[in-house]
């Protein structure tokens, strides 16, 4: 996709990994590198002001960054930017995507816990042995969910789980008014786990969660009980997950894992009443156009001088 013969005549202020013409941003003195290829030459990146970070390519950008000396912002296309924030020269703007993976991740939370509680993998095994295999299952209806982490993504899933007849409960890392009921601090969440029968994760890593889902916090879960994460893998303590898995009290659902990727050989792979998706909660044909309206704003607002959306740090924030 990328090359040098993609770059424009001119100096160009914006690395982007789309074509501009797709962004909607014809004549803009922007070069191309989609994270896959050789990245643009020394001379290219030395006039980027503006870097569009490719989706699933960090750490191939990362490198990138200190070779960048107008660098001014950096917008990533993912959500979380865990693996990108501590590399952001000082003095930049670094912005993520929220809103970009609102409705894909919220699809597939919900996709993760019906699989689960309804037993589709199960039925997916039978199927291959060419096995008629009934039996009773769980219901979402009447279950309680509590979700931990009520950002965008966590607001996204808890309007789709809404026409399941469940009782929602709500955890994020300061307490507010919501329409559909109050978030509780991320103080009261030892209280609201005894509570729930599916725990979901879609909060953002950081020191403070990084383990959140200890020992601890895996105990005080009931019976029975399912743990989504559609977040980040190290929001959970693997070896303690892997534990309760194991002596078949807890089930789980997980679309990050950690480690990430999962290893051939890794427990998980094989511990009992687990469902594992690749870390696809994103990576939909809802992606594209969202995060291509993400960057027009973006480049737009640069532009103009108008205040950035979605800012993680940098100057002024």
């Amino acid at each position: 996709m990328s090359s040098p013969s993609a770059v424009p005549a001119g100096p160009p202020a914006v690395l982007l990994p789309y074509p501009a013409e797709q962004v909607g941003a014809a004549g803009l003195a922007a070069a191309l590198w989609d994270g896959r290829g050789a990245p643009p030459p020394e001379g290219v990146l030395r006039s980027v002001e503006f870097f569009v970070v490719p989706y699933t390519r960090t750490a191939a950008a990362l490198p990138l960054l200190e070779r960048m000396p107008r660098l001014r912002v950096v917008q990533s296309l993912s959500a979380g930017v865990d693996d990108l924030l501590p590399f952001v020269p000082p003095g930049v703007t670094l912005c993520n995507a929220r809103g970009v993976h609102d409705a894909s991740t919220a699809e597939l939370a919900v996709t993760l816990i019906l699989a689960a509680l309804r037993g589709v993998p199960g039925f997916v095994r039978a199927q291959d042995r060419e096995v008629w295999q009934g039996g009773h299952a769980t219901a979402l209806a009447d279950r309680t969910v509590l979700l931990v982490g009520h950002g965008s993504i966590g607001a996204a899933v808890e309007e789709r789980l809404v026409p399941f007849e469940c009782d929602i409960l709500r955890v994020a890392r300061t307490a507010r008014a919501h329409a559909r009921g109050p978030v509780r601090p991320l103080a009261d969440l030892m209280d609201l786990v005894p509570r729930a029968d599916v725990v979901v994760l879609t909060l953002p890593l950081t020191a403070q969660t990084r383990g959140l889902v200890d020992a601890r916090f895996l105990a005080a879960m009931k019976d029975d009980a399912l743990l989504v994460n559609v977040a980040r893998g190290p929001v959970v303590d693997t070896t303690a997950l892997l534990a309760e898995l194991e002596r078949g009290r807890l089930s789980a659902a997980l679309d990050v894992t950690d480690p990430e990727p999962l290893p051939p050989g890794h427990p998980l792979w094989h511990a009992p009443r687990t469902l594992i998706s690749p870390h696809v909660g994103g990576n939909s044909t809802a992606f594209l156009p969202r995060a291509l309206r993400l960057i027009h704003s973006q480049l737009e607002r640069h532009r103009t001088g108008a205040p950035l959306a979605n800012v993680v740090t940098g100057p002024g924030h």
